[in-house]
């Protein structure tokens, strides 16, 4: 198995400097940005400190270890740049690791500078944890129809046009290309989805924002006959869908690092509250209640960082059963992150109950990484599937 622990010391380093480096450059601008909308200057200054190359490199993998180190310390620090940085590298992530020599020329180093935004279709108002249950049609085109994207002979299927909805996509409406997950066969389930690089400004595509929780946009898109080809098609037809859960493997423990990068900041805050505050006569840490209280957050909080390092470097070692570690770090580290955070909520009292407080910030960020890419009930049951596949074949998972 691989050791979390391989330079820990240079991990522990470059999460102090990333910190600074959120709190002095990325702060101040993510304060600027409206919620509910793209941060584009945020994203511009992502790109120009080079972070987003880290995300969305123009050669090579994303190391899974990485993107954690990345995510958790933004979030400590800074969350709308720890999402634009996590969405700009979720959408983008398809072309990265499949798509086209012309895909990933027109748009990665776009996305990689900040100047494109990109965003990960998946869900439908019907498929949201269950995935494998979308229904966006890819109908094909007649000969008198055909779409020439990319250079396509128009052999064989010459094109597609796009009919239905996508809901619950981070950067929607607002995106400058999507990577859509649509039904180009007469497959069920998993079956017969194609991903395809949909750019905005094609003829029939719609959207609106809709209004959340979290401060980071989200929408839905409609689709009217818009028209896509064998050019915009990411990776085979038909297998798109293990394409959306090989990038999910490798984002579902960085947002199991998101969450400890919460945790992280709402216990150093409730650990620093509690030995300023004073109450029944002393500081609140002497009442044992608090301080037990503060120890078990940072308990669960260190055992939710090994196991999103674990899963990470499990990952980048090729390792056998990534898909059951990705989702226990995600699951232990986002159930962690909520209990960490409610009960910083609890330590501060009132305070942490106004607008504008740290704690009601990540009150309200905390709670929806528990649903999306996976709710916390389908990581579990990912979880006992691979339990049962490992037993099944004679192995440990």
């Amino acid at each position: 198995m691989a050791t979390p622990f391989t330079g820990e010391g240079e991990r522990r380093k470059g999460s102090v400097e990333l910190r600074a480096l959120a709190a002095r450059r990325l702060r101040p601008v993510a304060d600027r940005g409206a919620p509910g909308k793209v941060n584009r200057p945020l994203l511009a200054t992502l790109g120009e400190l080079g972070l987003l190359s880290r995300v969305v490199p123009l050669a090579g993998p994303v190391r899974a270890q990485d993107l954690c180190l990345l995510r958790e310390s933004l979030a400590y620090a800074c969350t709308e740049a720890e999402t634009a940085l996590a969405l700009q590298g979720l959408g983008a992530h398809p072309v990265v690791a499949h798509g086209t020599r012309a895909q990933r020329a027109r748009w990665l180093p776009e996305v990689a500078a900040g100047r494109a935004v990109a965003a990960f279709a998946l869900s439908e108002p019907g498929a949201g944890s269950d995935a494998a249950a979308l229904e966006l049609r890819a109908e094909p085109t007649g000969a008198g129809g055909a779409i020439r994207a990319g250079g396509a002979d128009g052999a064989a299927v010459s094109g597609w046009r796009l009919h239905g909805e996508k809901r619950w996509i981070s950067n929607a409406p607002q995106a400058d290309v999507y990577t859509v997950f649509a039904r180009t066969g007469p497959g069920t389930r998993a079956a017969g989805v194609t991903a395809f690089l949909v750019p905005a400004d094609r003829p029939g595509l719609g959207g609106e924002p809709l209004e959340m929780l979290g401060p980071h946009p989200v929408g839905t898109l409609t689709f009217d006959g818009v028209p896509v080809g064998p050019g915009d098609v990411v990776g085979e037809v038909g297998r798109g869908f293990r394409l959306a859960m090989a990038t999910l493997d490798l984002f579902r423990p960085s947002v199991g690092a998101f969450a400890v990068g919460m945790a992280r900041s709402a216990l150093d805050a409730s650990v620093a509250h509690a030995g300023e505050r004073r109450a029944f006569g002393g500081p609140l840490k002497d009442l044992q209640a608090v301080s037990h209280l503060l120890a078990e957050m940072a308990t669960r909080t260190e055992a939710a960082a090994l196991l999103v390092q674990a899963a990470a470097a499990a990952y980048d070692a090729g390792e056998p059963g990534v898909a059951a570690r990705s989702a226990m770090a995600k699951l232990f580290a986002t159930e962690t992150a909520q209990y960490v955070v409610d009960s910083a909520v609890q330590i501060h009292g009132a305070r942490a109950l106004a607008h504008g407080h740290l704690l009601e910030h990540l009150y309200r960020e905390v709670r929806a990484p528990r649903i999306y890419e996976g709710a916390s009930e389908v990581q579990r049951t990912i979880i006992a599937k691979e339990l049962f596949r490992a037993a099944g074949a004679g192995a440990s998972p």
